[in-house]
């Protein structure tokens, strides 16, 4: 078994997010036990974006049954893109997956500025994922272009892969890890905390 999760208040929040953290609320020393308080926000951390993230009468997390976040995966090898690349549709497998796992290797570069500056989905790769009924994964903080000094006028704008998945109801898990331990084809599971909302930090699991 591999754990593809991030621990919650570690790395750097995607801009303009607010920081995760686990602080002490209560002390051994002080009140004879402990209890932490945990403060993060729904797409803190490994997380799964919802489609009401981006859209306005998308489904929240409660609309999925917990049977939903137990996937059969597909890992997808785009280690050889580079910083800010976008990845085309003809990366794109043709599948009996329900969860498209795209592994760039940028997981190594968490706690770190340079984390921002990911290979990214295109449009068109993201809307052939959800027509093959694909959810999507990847060990890094966004399918599209994340905020950065780095950023150049030709890359897209707005959220044109996130609308493409979330549009055709698919689910996105989003800064991954240890993707390269996994094989080509696993189940994966990412449970996300009960909240009723646009996302949640998950526990991704990986089995073959």
């Amino acid at each position: 078994m591999w754990d593809l999760t991030h621990e919650l208040g570690s790395g750097l929040p995607y801009p303009g997010d607010p920081q995760a953290a686990v602080t002490p609320h209560a002390t051994f020393e002080a009140d004879g036990y402990r209890v932490a308080e945990v403060a993060c926000s729904t797409h803190s951390g490994t997380h799964v974006d919802a489609p009401a993230h981006l859209l306005a009468d998308g489904a929240t997390l409660g609309a999925y049954d917990v049977e939903t976040f137990a996937f059969d995966a597909r890992i997808v090898d785009c280690t050889a893109f580079d910083a800010r690349e976008p990845i085309p549709v003809a990366r794109v497998p043709d599948t009996d997956a329900d969860l498209l796992v795209f592994h760039t290797s940028w997981s190594e570069h968490w706690g770190d500025q340079r984390y921002f500056d990911h290979p990214y989905l295109t449009a068109a790769a993201a809307a052939r994922c959800a027509d093959l009924g694909c959810h999507v994964g990847l060990d890094a903080p966004s399918v599209d272009p994340s905020p950065s000094e780095h950023a150049t006028d030709d890359e897209p704008t707005g959220y044109p892969a996130h609308h493409a998945l979330l549009g055709g109801e698919r689910l996105i898990l989003e800064n991954l890890r240890n993707l390269g331990a996994l094989p080509q084809r696993c189940a994966i599971r990412a449970y996300p905390l009960p909240v009723d909302a646009d996302g949640a930090p998950v526990r991704a699991v990986a089995d073959d």
